[in-house]
């Protein structure tokens, strides 16, 4: 074949209208992906609005206890494929365990520690750079804490998809006393949104979640910390009064733990009720411990907000309050 009618060739074959139309969702090609998400679909809002409904008539019609457990384990571990699973490491520890971490096959990690910073000093060994960390993991990448503007705008430039606020202000952390080291968490939270602001301009338009983490153990430090920036709050001992808490009323943090220095303590919080009541009622007490998402969605009533993001936008005064 002549150069020129090569040439022509490969003109025409990446030419618009030589191009062909994308294949529909119903061609050869994508026909076998199609069916199978509708079947999934399908699948999951059978479960969810059939499966439980008909699981007691097992025991009337089918003959007892047995069969029901077989086919109440077969849709828990149905549900329990698709939950997202994180793992979480120290800043200390996150080079020697992060690979057996991620082969295990987490879809989050987590790097919390008292404060995480993204420019760590040590003279002891190479310490974590976790931009070329996160840039290299495959997987999203939580870091914190954090608790002022700088610290987590340094944060974010590392590829954070997530920055924890706030050290030493849960309910089991002693942090305080111990390192004397603490931030309010209205005014770290308020700071951290900043910086989120003003890297969302740096980078173009990243957005980088803030969550609030330590001090939130009540319906309204959660509207607060929502009010105030945060996308999400880290909850410890609002849950650890749910009846089906492995603490048995019992909370405690991983910083309780240390080999020369702890910063942490176990401490009893009680039962509250179950978990179902602790998040969505129906709330026996007044005092912010149950109803935790009916009491968010009454504050945003309140105030006349229909969706988060545009709560963030509520107007907010910090002053000093002490219960009567």
């Amino acid at each position: 074949m002549k150069t020129e009618d090569a040439t022509v060739l490969q003109e025409a074959a990446y030419s618009p209208t030589a191009a062909a139309a994308p294949p529909g969702i119903w061609s050869s090609t994508h026909r076998s992906l199609t069916i199978g998400l509708v079947l999934t679909v399908s699948g999951a809002a059978f479960e969810a609005l059939a499966v439980a409904t008909t699981l007691p008539a097992t025991i009337r019609d089918l003959g007892g206890l047995a069969l029901y457990g077989w086919a109440f384990s077969a849709f828990m571990l149905a549900n329990l494929i698709g939950i997202t699973v994180a793992g979480a490491l120290s800043p200390q520890r996150t080079q020697q365990h992060w690979k057996s971490v991620v082969d295990g096959g987490c879809d989050l990690f987590v790097i919390r520690g008292t404060t995480v910073s993204a420019e760590h000093v040590s003279g002891r060994s190479e310490p974590l750079n976790l931009k070329r960390f996160i840039y290299e993991l495959d997987v999203p990448v939580i870091v914190g804490g954090a608790a002022g503007y700088t610290a987590a705008l340094h944060l974010m430039r590392t590829g954070a998809a997530g920055v924890l606020v706030g050290f030493g202000g849960g309910a089991a952390h002693t942090t305080r006393q111990t390192l004397g080291i603490h931030a309010p968490m209205a005014s770290a939270v308020a700071d951290v949104a900043a910086a989120r602001r003003d890297y969302l301009d740096e980078s173009g338009g990243r957005y980088v979640h803030v969550i609030a983490d330590g001090g939130v153990g009540s319906s309204g430090d959660i509207v607060k910390a929502i009010a105030c920036g945060a996308d999400a709050v880290m909850l410890g001992a609002a849950l650890a009064r749910a009846t089906e808490a492995p603490g048995s009323g019992f909370h405690w943090g991983p910083e309780a733990h240390h080999g020369q220095l702890p910063r942490g303590e176990r401490i009893e919080m009680g039962t509250q009720g179950s978990l179902e009541e602790i998040l969505f009622g129906p709330g026996r007490l007044a005092d912010g411990t149950t109803n935790i998402i009916g009491a968010l969605r009454r504050a945003m009533a309140t105030t006349g907000y229909s969706d988060l993001k545009e709560f963030q936008r509520v107007e907010v005064v910090v002053a000093p309050y002490q219960r009567a």
